[in-house]
């Protein structure tokens, strides 16, 4: 009796056929068989919004041969990953292979490992239509709004601009920012520091932190005559030591990675974007060839809410930790977290590695450096959960003037490392020397300094995910791509500090949206829309009457706004660095209708234009001057060459990712089935 398992990609199925025996077949369905049709809505408004889905051109040989693998086996599993992304291309497949969905068999694991899959195979289930009609309203409610006010857009704004419901706020969240940054008006203020001196000739640092009148709040000292009368009043000044306060705090770890968190740290530590992080996981939740060991999955499940930890993985941890670091940096008990999302499903679990005792430094010599960067901080920070408390001790300190002025010292430092031993916190010790109360100090030198106040700084990926998930805007799985979606689309771009600036073009739409269609980019309306998905999910409401209660309002706001927008949107022209190759004047970005292009700012007196290179960021590795850009051949297809082409001709018909291979040092790429390899076709 031969049984067919399908998953989503091939990394999956290699990792997964080792743990089962000959009867089992492990096929890869490629992520989604079938999907709504690109070419046309795809859904039935009149028909209580029934989705017409079609199995994609470049799926149907992958269909085909599943059909082909289903009628030579006895059993259907659907092994998709466990949420509703997955559960829903299992219900696809069911359908395609014509198997009752209320009879097919589901398997689910948080991790591919043999226990997992062993446990898993025992206790198959059915498919849940309630995940799977949530996933479909999302796709649906995302296509209306896709479809319907996109070519609005085109008409009323510029060809090639898209909307979306999620993306929208994202990029409204961009553009507010912004805003706020243009209208930014620094302020000035001083700070007055002291170098004082204990008995034992020790230096340590104080700020003034009070007049003789009152305590100094920040802005206080507003310009350099107060400052100036400051100083003239301490010039010669005796000072003795006051309130000396010392105390003693333990700090705990903080919860192992959920998919938000993951995004956020990888992106501060590691300087990965949303997407790089999730890709990076993927790969490792996926399996990695860990020598002798073969394919292996590293990490548990990369999309998750929870700060659950398997009592497996708590009992091994214990082990790892009492024989490397010894008992003093073992907790007494196992240390458990409280999910914060009332989203989280108990059963699942935060991202953690799979075996306890599979540290870095024994799966180092098979990833290649961000793989590893990734795996050393899941696995530092789910260790470090296990561990005791930080002990930190605390000191403070009033460095009074006999006329009354106070300057304030602090200092800190480690006591006992615990947690910190293996996650360490970007706090430095600061420890001051021995101060005691009445205690005379000698004043060494103090320093009066200006500074302005600074406007709030642009959205990173840690940040703007951070907000999506404090406004209750998308799910685990929509952060990374609607991150690059907003990137992708021309709405923002990376600023030197890799930070996410809106481009003009994005003021104009986010203008437009929220004077005219004010629900699409509004927080807490698309928050409730995520909680009716929620509920979709949970099986408290039906998906289609909650479709029907935004989409009927909106296409009659869309009728509305066709005749009252009568004129296009006037869209400023972008300026670059770029100058005219025929006149020397700038070029500028401009918007027409094919999209946007560049073109002398000369114009009329200039008609030099130019295209827009789709640049990917990673520089050319033969030229080591152009950048590599997204092209069409004659024929249609996709590829990346150098954009300083004809004077250098590198291509590649895979994307680059910006890393280079470990082995070989060539560019990295990732084909479009989500296969990350190296682009030298000799290296393995």
């Amino acid at each position: 009796m031969s049984k067919l398992v399908i998953v989503e990609s091939p990394a999956k199925a290699k990792t997964i056929s080792k743990f089962l025996g000959k009867k089992f077949v492990v096929k890869s369905s490629f992520g989604h068989v079938r999907d709504l049709p690109k070419s046309k809505m795809g859904v039935d408004t009149a028909n209580n919004f029934e989705p017409h889905y079609i199995v994609s051109r470049d799926k149907s040989k992958v269909a085909k041969e599943l059909k082909a693998d289903a009628k030579g086996t006895d059993e259907i599993l659907f092994a998709t990953d466990e949420d509703r992304e997955g559960e829903a291309i299992s219900w696809h497949l069911a359908q395609i292979l014509g198997v009752d969905p209320a009879k097919a068999k589901r398997i689910v694991f948080h991790e591919i490992t043999k226990s997992a899959i062993e446990e898993a195979l025992k206790n198959p289930r059915p498919l849940d239509l309630k995940m799977v009609d949530a996933q479909q309203a999302r796709r649906v409610l995302d296509r209306l709004v896709g479809y319907e006010l996109s070519p609005f857009l085109w008409r009323k704004v510029a060809k090639g601009l898209s909307a979306g419901r999620v993306q929208s706020v994202a990029m409204r969240l961009t553009v507010e920012r912004e805003r706020e940054i243009m209208a930014f008006k620094p302020e000035e203020y001083w700070t007055v520091e002291g170098i004082f001196a204990n008995t034992q000739k020790i230096n340590f640092n104080a700020k003034l932190s009070a007049t003789p009148e009152k305590k100094l709040e920040k802005l206080d000292i507003t310009n350099q005559e107060m400052a100036d009368k400051i100083m003239a009043d301490l010039k010669g000044a005796s000072y003795i030591v006051n309130e000396v306060e010392k105390k003693t705090t333990h700090r705990n770890p903080s919860p192992p990675f959920t998919t938000s968190t993951i995004q956020q740290e990888a992106n501060n530590r590691l300087g990965f974007s949303a997407k790089q992080t999730m890709r990076l996981a993927q790969q490792l939740y996926e399996g990695m060839e860990i020598g002798s060991e073969g394919s292996v999955g590293l990490i548990t499940y990369m999309r998750t809410d929870s700060v659950n930890l398997a009592q497996k993985f708590l009992t091994d941890a214990h082990a790892v930790i009492k024989a490397d670091y010894g008992e003093k940096y073992l907790v007494d008990k196992p240390r458990t977290y409280t999910n914060k999302s009332k989203n989280a499903q108990e059963a699942h679990e935060a991202i953690r590695p799979t075996e306890a005792a599979r540290t870095p430094d024994v799966v180092k010599p098979f990833l290649d450096k961000n793989q590893f960067k990734l795996y050393e901080l899941i696995w530092n920070r789910a260790m470090a959960t296990q561990m005791t408390a930080a002990e930190i001790s605390s000191t403070g300190a009033n460095i009074v003037s006999q006329n009354k002025y106070t300057f304030r010292a602090t200092g800190q430092f480690v006591v006992f490392d615990g947690y910190l031993k293996l996650y360490p916190d970007k706090n430095k010790d600061n420890s001051l020397p021995n101060l005691e109360n009445g205690q005379k100090v000698d004043c060494q030198e103090l320093k009066p300094e200006q500074h302005f106040t600074e406007p709030p700084a642009r959205y990173n990926d840690a940040a703007l995910v951070k907000a999506l998930e404090e406004y209750g805007i998308g799910r685990p799985s929509t952060y990374a791509p609607t991150i690059a979606t907003i990137e992708d689309r021309g709405y923002v771009e990376r600023d030197e500090k890799k930070r996410l600036k809106p481009r003009d073009i994005a003021f104009t739409v986010n203008d437009l949206l929220v004077q005219h269609f004010p629900n699409i980019v509004d927080m807490e309306f698309t928050a409730k829309m995520e909680e009716n998905f929620d509920e979709i999910a949970r099986g408290e409401k039906q998906w289609q009457p909650v479709i029907g209660e935004f989409y009927f309002p909106f296409k009659e706001n869309l009728k509305v706004k066709e005749t009252e927008i009568a004129e296009k949107v006037k869209i400023p022209d972008e300026t670059t660095e770029e100058v005219c190759e025929k006149c020397g004047k700038p070029m500028v970005i401009k918007v027409g209708r094919f999209g946007k292009f560049m073109a002398c700012s000369g114009y009329p007196d200039c008609k030099t234009t130019k295209n827009i290179a789709n640049l990917t960021g990673v520089k050319c590795p033969k030229c080591n001057q152009g950048d590599l850009a997204g092209r069409k051949s004659k024929r249609g297809k996709m590829f990346y060459g150098c954009n300083r082409y004809p004077n250098c001709d590198f291509a590649l018909w895979d994307k680059p990712t910006g890393d280079k291979c470990e082995k070989c040092g060539s560019l990295m790429t990732q084909t479009f089935k989500g296969e990350v390899k190296c682009s030298n076709k000799e290296c393995k």
